[in-house]
């Protein structure tokens, strides 16, 4: 089995299982958020050596998942649109990067083109309107808010991707872990989520 086969076997596995916990709610979520706070961490002290990345990369984790349970019980809408763009966003930069080979975006990333960044605000935007029309009980239809909102989710999921590249660069690694066969480790799927359910908690609060 050669990793993409692995990649869409494990995605096929883990995504729903993940959906369920969150959706669920309670001591499900509280049991999944707390299984990837010690997977998170057990990569932090496997992978890194940098004290200042393993701080920052810790505090960025601890942060997101109080993110991610503070907001689905406060705003679950919000969570599910800060959960689904990171993820759609992530899947049009492959698809994308994989179909028009464009020019490579950084060396921070050698994979990352500048195709794949259209791909992941293109599918971001898809998935927006997937989501209105999915969730037909919200009462408005999509704006200029909930379009800059997205494309802001789709930004800051790409940056906190590449941040992470940047900190696997420096420790000299590919992957953080060997945890999810075709992906790596917890921090090598969650790498833009964590930045983008911050920033929903963020807007959520201040009520922005």
């Amino acid at each position: 089995m050669n990793n993409l086969q692995k990649r869409i076997l494990t995605s096929f596995i883990i995504l729903p299982l993940s959906i369920f916990f969150v959706v669920k709610g309670g001591y499900f979520l509280t049991f999944f958020l707390i299984f990837i706070f010690f997977a998170g961490i057990h990569e932090l002290f496997s992978s890194f050596k940098k004290t200042t990345t393993i701080i920052f990369l810790c505090l960025t984790l601890i942060l997101s998942l109080f993110s991610i349970y503070f907001l689905r019980e406060e705003s679950a809408i919000l969570l599910y649109l800060a959960i689904a763009v990171p993820i759609s966003s992530d899947i049009g930069g492959y698809v994308f990067g994989k179909i028009f080979k464009w020019k490579k975006l950084t060396k921070i990333s050698p994979k990352k083109t500048i195709s794949g960044v259209f791909g992941s605000y293109f599918f971001s935007i898809v998935c927006l309107y997937i989501f209105f029309e999915t969730y037909d009980v919200i009462s408005q239809e999509v704006g200029f808010r909930e379009l800059l909102i997205t494309i802001i989710f789709s930004s800051v999921a790409q940056i906190g991707d590449l941040g992470i590249s940047y900190f696997k660069r420096l420790e000299k690694i590919k992957d953080t872990g060997k945890i999810l066969p075709g992906h790596g480790g917890i921090f090598d799927r969650i790498d833009g989520l964590m930045f983008v359910v911050i920033l929903a908690f963020i807007i959520n609060f201040f009520k922005i």
